[in-house]
């Protein structure tokens, strides 16, 4: 026979599951929240798209030769990391002006080169020739090459990334 418990109150019995419940739950809160936090947190972090790069001391650069300067940026999304290969041919036109080039071609994406005695950048894919400051001279490419943004501080270099695109 169970004992009723008429004076209106909480028995013992549903005290004990109702505090032995509550006990569970903040427990089972005290190790889940921090834990889906941490598995949620690398693919809820912004990742930078835009940095500047030190590209060295602009003296370093000699005037009307470009020269090429390559680098590697690891780039972390979540739990994915990407390794992204880039190369930057830095023209100085004169001792004033410093303009940087991507070394992809607008045309395939293939890598192009810099030939002295063209005196043109060439790309591998299909012929397509630039200028000395990235204009397009000959073959299929649709647009000159993307140039990054540049700027000088305390004789260093600094470009960002990524290049943009620019038009004929």
């Amino acid at each position: 026979m169970t004992k009723s418990n008429t004076s209106g109150g909480v028995s013992r019995r549903d005290f004990i599951k109702g505090m032995a419940a509550a006990i569970g739950g903040l427990i089972t809160a005290a190790i889940g929240i921090p834990s889906i936090a941490y598995l949620l947190s690398p693919g809820l972090k912004a990742t930078e798209d835009d940095a500047w790069v030190d590209l060295g001391d602009v003296d370093g650069y000699p005037i009307g030769e470009p020269r090429l300067f390559e680098f590697t940026r690891t780039r972390v999304s979540g739990w994915e990391r990407k390794s992204v290969s880039y190369g930057a041919f830095v023209v100085r036109p004169d001792r004033e002006h410093v303009r940087v080039f991507s070394d992809i071609c607008t045309h395939l994406g293939c890598r192009v080169s810099w030939h002295a005695n063209l005196g043109h950048y060439v790309s591998p894919c299909h012929d397509g020739h630039f200028g000395l400051l990235g204009d397009n001279v000959s073959g299929p490419p649709p647009r000159p090459l993307d140039e990054f943004a540049a700027r000088l501080e305390e004789g260093r270099l600094w470009i960002q990334l990524p290049p943009f695109r620019r038009n004929t």
